[in-house]
């Protein structure tokens, strides 16, 4: 029987209590803070505080680019590719905007991680019936002008590729009227590995786009645009790799 490498010793008996303690501090003060913000802000910190923590204890470096051009005073509907679950603490730590995610419903079983999610705003999602409350539940955090983050290829990608993009998210930020703005994530499969227990240090690259504009587009041309952020998030994608290579 081998012997596992030092990187799932470091990750079994490190990595997982470290975060632990993270998710539980944090997990705590994030719901007493909604006593005092019922907007979720104070809430906010607390998970950027919490990527920043694992992010750094985990020994994951990030070189972002294209975020200077992005006016900080817009909401934006992000879209961004998805390699690992790490792909949540780079995003909420390197993008500067008042985030909510759109996730799947298990993450709300998750002692601490699951209550902040669903008081400070967040929309968990029953992937076999998301049903009529979750698209009332998105329609309102566009209504309230905050930025929602949404991995629309479904599920983790295995090799680094990127998959189809679901229409669905597009077609409610053409109604909110909501920019969208493509984001690009490569890297973060090689820190955690779907299906894996073991995390690596890295380094990852995060490319963030121009805005697309929603105005001028019928419903009914919501894959189509749903489209033209994917092969934009596809080509960053493969240049990036391109770059590692």
């Amino acid at each position: 029987m081998a012997v596992p490498p030092f990187h799932w010793w470091r990750t079994v008996f490190f990595l997982i209590p470290a975060i632990a303690v993270y998710t539980i501090v944090l997990g705590t003060l994030s719901l007493f803070s909604i006593l005092i913000d019922r907007q979720g802000h104070l809430a906010h910190r607390c998970a950027r505080a919490w990527a920043w923590l694992i992010l750094k204890t985990t020994g994951v470096t990030v070189d972002v680019s294209g975020l200077d051009a992005l006016p900080r005073d817009v909401p934006y509907l992000f879209l961004s590719n998805h390699q690992s679950i790490y792909d949540i603490p780079v995003l909420f730590w390197h993008l500067p905007y008042q985030l909510r995610i759109l996730a799947k419903a298990s993450l709300g079983k998750f002692p601490f991680l699951g209550g902040h999610l669903r008081r400070s705003g967040h929309v968990l999602v029953d992937r076999s019936n998301p049903g009529q409350s979750t698209m009332q539940s998105i329609k309102e955090l566009m209504r309230q002008r905050v930025s929602l983050i949404v991995f629309p290829e479904g599920t983790r990608s295995a090799d680094g590729k990127v998959a189809r993009f679901r229409g669905g998210i597009v077609m409610l930020a053409i109604e909110a009227g909501l920019p969208i703005v493509p984001v690009a994530v490569e890297g973060t499969r090689h820190v955690m590995l779907k299906d894996r227990l073991m995390t690596c240090p890295g380094h990852v690259r995060m490319r963030v786009g121009h805005p697309v504009s929603t105005e001028g587009y019928e419903l009914s041309q919501a894959r189509e645009l749903a489209g033209i952020i994917e092969r934009k998030v596809r080509q960053d994608v493969e240049a990036m790799q391109a770059l590692s290579s």
